[in-house]
């Protein structure tokens, strides 16, 4: 199934949380917080303007962006946990 996201949202699959501390301690799954680090997979065409204009989204497929921990609403499609935000509750590019 294809999912193309519209007007200012984006699709992104939420990247894996790291399983090891810098210190090599091993976390269980309990102990892992949300990742807040996720690849753009579809973007909208963007915002549209007061006066009718649309204002294209800054993020791009392919971009791994930093997102609000309770932002966007949960999907699965194909097997796949994906996310759907709108482009204000991105914070930054990564990268």
């Amino acid at each position: 199934m294809k999912v193309r996201p519209l007007g200012d949202r984006v699709l992104v699959e939420v990247l894996e949380a790291q399983e090891t501390t810098k210190g090599g301690i091993v976390l269980p799954d309990t102990a892992k917080e949300k990742q807040q680090e996720a690849k753009v997979i579809a973007v909208g065409k963007g915002k549209v303007s007061d006066d009718g204009k649309i204002i294209s989204p800054e993020v791009k497929e392919g971009d791994i962006i930093l997102f609000g921990k309770y932002s966007g609403t949960e999907l699965k499609v194909d097997n796949k946990d994906l996310l759907m935000l709108r482009e204000e509750d991105i914070l930054g590019i990564v990268g």
